[in-house]
Order: C-alpha cells, then structure tokens, then sequence
C-alpha cells in the first residue's frame, strides 16, 4: 500500500527542513502526533531512532534509514508483519518549496493492515503536510 502527497509552501527550502526535520517538535504544530522521544543521540542522522505515539494507533519506533540535511529524510518502522517506510522530501520551486510526504507499507499483513486503516494514514499525510506548510509559512 502507498500514499503520497504533495503540498506548495510559500517559504524556501530552508524553513521547510527546519520544521520536518525537527521530528521531537512535531507534537507542538501536528495534530496527528502526540509525543516523540529521541532513543539515544543527539544529531538527527541514519540510525537515529525515535518512539512516536500518534492518536488511534500503537507507539512505534522508528529508525531514520536516509538523511539527506536540507532536502530529505526517510525512515521505517515494522510492527504486526508490516515494515511502514515514510519519506519526506523538500524541493525548491519559484517563489518557496514543494513538500512531498510518503508512506508504503510492504509485508505479508501489509494488504490487511491497508484496508483497515488506509483512511486514517491517508488523512494523516494530508494532515501533515497541511500544517507542516501552515508552520513552515510562519517561520519564513
């Protein structure tokens, strides 16, 4: 299963990943997140693990896999036999940024788990998106 989207903000690249790399301020402007612990460390970078809690759905530990400062970052988590890999990605365009979040749930539950709670992950990236744009508009 994969959802993607994409949002225009009028900020450039730079205010963008401030805010979607600063993953342990999420909760503060994200209302699809409640709490993020950082789990050792403490610069952001492949490795780097973080235990999210997010509204109807169990807490998990994600481990960021790419980290590329500036432009993009990807990370995975596996629970219930579904590895769910979310990316994030920053471009620049005229005028502000073009942000790109993804999610793709592989495994054997992966079509199950879609099913289930496809809605509420779609709605969730565009939540996303949404207010990271509002949060980013705001510190340009």
């Amino acid at each position: 299963m994969q959802w993607t989207t994409q949002v225009e903000i009028e900020a450039p690249p730079e205010n963008v990943w401030q805010v979607v790399s600063d993953v342990e301020r999420w909760p503060d402007f994200l209302p699809t997140v409640r709490r993020v612990e950082r789990l050792g460390g403490e610069e952001s970078g492949p490795g780097s693990l973080f235990r999210v809690s997010q509204p109807r759905m169990p807490v998990l530990t994600w481990r960021i896999t790419e980290w590329t400062p500036g432009r993009s970052f990807t990370w995975q988590t596996t629970s219930g036999g579904v590895t769910t890999t979310a990316t994030h990605v920053i471009a620049p365009r005229d005028g502000g940024s073009t942000l790109t979040l993804g999610i793709d749930q592989t495994g054997l539950a992966a079509p199950l788990v879609g099913l289930l709670t496809g809605r509420q992950t779609r709605r969730y990236v565009e939540l996303e998106a949404t207010h990271t744009k509002r949060r980013a508009e705001q510190s340009a």
